[in-house]
């Protein structure tokens, strides 16, 4: 990847506070506590193989390293440990990429994967092998390909920007990007897929969140997993948002020892809908390498799912899905209560789907 300084792109958007600076090595998360010394060698010898951002605000949420914050961004040696049926992309994106930075797998919408550049990365990221603090930055030659390829392909009305995270770009190269998109006459819908609002909410500014403006449906998708991600400086960046008349998603994913209990998923969801986000998608874990620690097997994701049917409003309520490898796309696995001779379970019944 190249240095994304030296990119012709432009500045990720904000540095560091100095006071407060975003930990990113081994040697950071030791003196913040967060490690033991005798862990020292092998935390820095997975930081050398997948990088490492803890954000001063998803820090100050660590109560103990395992907890359910802490687990998410601490490295931990076992990310060296591949099982069998892990792949360096288990989604397929590498194979459907037409050009670089788009993403072709569904035949009315694509991503656009502008830089690779994130405010954490999450020890179980599907990504693992592409993001870094190195940036993987779309060139502006990169970038005009990707905009010439958008606009061969009129069949695709809707343009999901992602990376690594959009809301790491500067306002006006958002501003650009979203610009250019909207120019496009078969354009109807952009959506920005985003860690910030919650793990670096000072990061989304009025002026970045004014950068998303647009005639076309805009929506702002943002990653949480756990309920106490969902700040007073978090919602105070949703509402900057909102305040455009942006609506907002949430997109999850069900984690061991982070999300794995129908009372952190009910905890989660509401917290979600308090802040006017409506969750949409609670991902089945992707088998990237090394990621098993974090793995919960379907049928105890839907058994979770089953116990919150009646416990919190539909409002609450996301699409429980699988992203089949290979690049097939996800499909829905939630609790199913329509029999096969058609008659209906009842949810917490017992009986078999």
């Amino acid at each position: 990847m190249r240095d994304a300084k030296a990119a012709p792109m432009g500045p990720i958007h904000a540095a560091d506070d100095d006071a407060n600076p975003t930990l990113r090595n081994a040697e950071a998360l030791l003196a913040a506590g967060l490690i033991q010394p005798s862990a020292l060698a092998a935390v820095a010898a997975t930081e050398a193989r997948y990088a490492v951002a803890l954000s001063a605000a998803m820090r100050a949420l660590i109560r103990t390293p395992d907890d359910p914050i802490g687990r998410q961004f601490i490295p931990d040696p076992t990310e060296l440990i591949v099982s069998p049926h892990e792949s360096l992309d288990p989604i397929g994106d590498d194979a459907l990429s037409p050009v670089k930075g788009v993403v072709h797998r569904y035949a009315d919408r694509a991503l656009l994967k502008p830089l690779l550049v994130c405010p954490v990365y999450c020890r179980f990221c599907f990504r693992r092998e592409h993001v870094g603090p190195d940036g993987g930055v779309l060139t502006d030659a990169e970038l005009q390909a990707a905009y010439a390829w958008f606009a061969d392909h009129p069949e695709v009305t809707e343009i999901i920007l992602t990376g690594g995270d959009p809301l790491m770009l500067s306002p006006r190269r958002l501003a650009d990007i979203i610009g250019t998109l909207s120019g496009m006459p078969h354009v109807q819908t952009i959506r920005i897929h985003s860690r910030v609002p919650v793990a670096d909410p000072e990061r989304l500014t009025e002026a970045l969140a004014a950068a998303m403006e647009t005639d076309r449906s805009m929506w702002l998708v943002v990653h949480a997993n756990h309920a106490r991600e969902f700040t007073r400086a978090a919602g105070a960046a949703l509402r900057r948002v909102r305040a455009l008349g942006i609506p907002v998603l949430g997109q999850s994913v069900l984690l061991r020892g982070v999300n794995d209990s129908a009372a952190a998923l009910e905890a989660l969801f509401r917290a979600m809908i308090a802040h006017r986000v409506k969750p949409y998608y609670l991902h089945q874990l992707d088998a990237a390498p090394g990621t098993a620690r974090f793995h919960v097997p379907i049928e105890e994701g839907r058994a979770l799912l089953e116990l919150l049917r009646g416990r919190v409003t539909g409002l609450a309520w996301p699409t429980y899905v699988l992203d089949i490898p290979g690049g097939l796309g996800k499909v829905p696995i939630g609790p199913e209560y329509l029999r096969a001779d058609g008659t209906v379970r009842a949810p917490g019944s017992g009986d078999a789907d």
